[in-house]
């Protein structure tokens, strides 16, 4: 479906007032523009600011209070956190972001392979099989995801899997900064290259080595790193 042109200007008023909660620009208690102040400033339409609005609502960043207006809640700095696509779109975002995820990665394999059970074993080398049979981007991003989301699943721990589905959708442009153009072959080496790993993770899941598995998991980022960066290198 077509992004309409009222969607796309409430994009941009939600990101607005996200930036200025996430900065303090607009700390707990701030009241939001009137619908009238926002269409006469930004020249959108009433229906795109309650669109806006709404969403703002739906995310926790924004509490009506009848006859008096709307305001910003408690705990709506913390909410507003996001990491777009548009801001991963660069690799120097890229390597920020992976090395943010390095002990988050090796900490949850370490849990994985403490609290695996055989169905998460199975995921996880169902997974694996995904990843080595893809040939394009999309195909090698949902499974690189599913194997991710595997191991978040065999932590037991419910938090882990909600923020590596989170993060797993802002890695996809990563990936197509990577692999470009529609070459099967290039993918499928990729793809096994990134098997090769993974395959080391899920070996020390299974053998219930905690040790191993935050190793190999550190080192498969640290690998994600490396390639990153000979990337910007060599543009």
């Amino acid at each position: 479906m077509a992004v309409t042109k009222a969607a796309s200007l409430a994009d941009d008023l939600v990101q607005r007032f996200e930036e200025q909660i996430e900065t303090g620009e607009m700390p707990v208690g701030s009241r939001f523009p009137t619908e009238k102040d926002i269409t006469e400033t930004f020249g959108v339409s009433r229906t795109v600011v309650r669109e806006a609005y709404s969403r703002l609502a739906a995310r926790g960043l924004l509490v009506s209070r009848r006859g008096s207006g709307a305001y910003v809640p408690d705990g709506a700095q913390y909410r507003a956190f996001q990491v777009t696509a548009e801001e991963v779109g660069e690799i120097d975002d890229v390597l920020k972001l992976l090395e943010m995820r390095m002990g988050f990665e090796a900490e949850m394999a370490d849990l994985a392979a403490r609290r695996r059970t055989d169905a998460d074993l199975a995921a996880l080398r169902h997974a694996l099989d995904a990843m080595e049979e893809s040939s394009d981007v999309d195909a090698s991003v949902a499974a690189d995801a599913a194997f991710h989301a595997a191991i978040a699943s065999a932590t037991g721990n419910s938090y882990f899997l909600r923020f590596t589905q989170f993060l797993g959708v802002r890695l996809v442009p990563s990936r197509r900064l990577y692999l470009q153009g529609d070459d099967p072959v290039q993918h499928q080496r990729y793809a096994h290259t990134i098997n090769r790993d993974h395959e080391a993770i899920v070996v020390a899941i299974e053998a219930g080595d905690p040790v191993a598995a935050r190793r190999a998991a550190r080192r498969h980022i640290e690998k994600s790193i490396l390639r990153y960066r000979t990337l910007k290198e060599s543009r």
